[in-house]
């Protein structure tokens, strides 16, 4: 009996009280999508993806998201190894810590960096009276708040990475005299390389949808701090058209990282 004949008979047949709701389900999250793609002016895509408010929003997303994922890496590489292997005392506080970021509303998010990056924050008043430089509603801001919410997704997933690694040679790398810089650096990062990619992806798609945390610290500045999420929310008043095809971008954005990361989803599932 073949593998696939062994789970259908452990499957038989599939009962009617669990088929509906799952068709139901599927229906309501793949339905709003497919409602997108027909509600789409495809006739005037070329022309409206590529003017001037458009185009604006898309080059200032993509170079914030590209930032803050450089942050999200330097930053959030170390911290991910720090929780995977070393010994710090409130590890399993710190790992929790790291992941408030990911249920926290984004909006909140905003509030407490504006708190403590303002110009009256607890932090952003010493920058300014240095520099006389304030972070919120600029594009910098736009940066951080992408960053703060999309590290916690690169340090889970290298986290997940270097646990599932095998610490033997880094062992016999330290044995071999490696420091622990080197031996991070020649045998430990290429082995979770695949981790820190699909991390990096993932932190930089979902910096590249941000809007809670964007509006609330950055603002809503065209050319400056406004987003394609931005750019979708003033469209529909506006413009409903320049909303679908900023939405079609970001969905277009999406199923690109779904499909990057295909193999990762399915070595999981096996």
């Amino acid at each position: 009996m073949t593998s696939s004949e062994r789970r259908r008979t452990r499957s038989g047949r599939r009962p009617l009280v669990l088929v509906l709701p799952a068709v139901c389900a599927l229906a309501f999250l793949l339905v709003p999508l497919l409602g997108l793609l027909l509600r789409t002016p495809w006739w005037a895509l070329p022309d409206r993806l590529f003017n001037a408010e458009v185009g604006q929003a898309l080059r200032l997303s993509l170079l914030c998201a590209s930032l803050a994922t450089v942050i999200c890496l330097v930053l959030g590489v170390p911290l991910a190894w720090l929780l995977a292997r070393g010994e710090v005392p409130g590890r399993g506080l710190i790992r929790a810590l790291v992941t408030v970021p990911l249920v926290l509303p984004p909006v909140v998010g905003g509030v407490a960096l504006l708190l403590v990056l303002g110009r009256r924050g607890l932090i952003g008043r010493y920058l300014y009276e240095w520099s006389g430089f304030a972070l919120p509603f600029t594009t910098a801001g736009v940066v951080i708040a992408e960053a703060f919410v999309a590290m916690p997704f690169l340090v889970i997933a290298v986290e997940g990475a270097l646990r599932a690694a095998d610490p033997r040679f880094e062992e016999a790398a330290a044995t071999l005299g490696a420091s622990r810089w080197l031996t991070f650096r020649r045998v430990t990062l290429p082995s979770v390389l695949p981790g820190v990619v699909a991390g990096g992806v993932l932190c930089w798609a979902r910096a590249l949808g941000e809007f809670g945390a964007t509006i609330t610290f950055a603002g809503n500045f065209p050319g400056k701090t406004t987003t394609m999420p931005l750019a979708v929310y003033l469209a529909l008043e506006h413009d409903p058209d320049d909303a679908i095809v900023l939405s079609l971008v970001l969905l277009a954005v999406s199923v690109a990282v779904l499909v990057a990361l295909r193999e990762r989803w399915i070595r999981g599932a096996v």
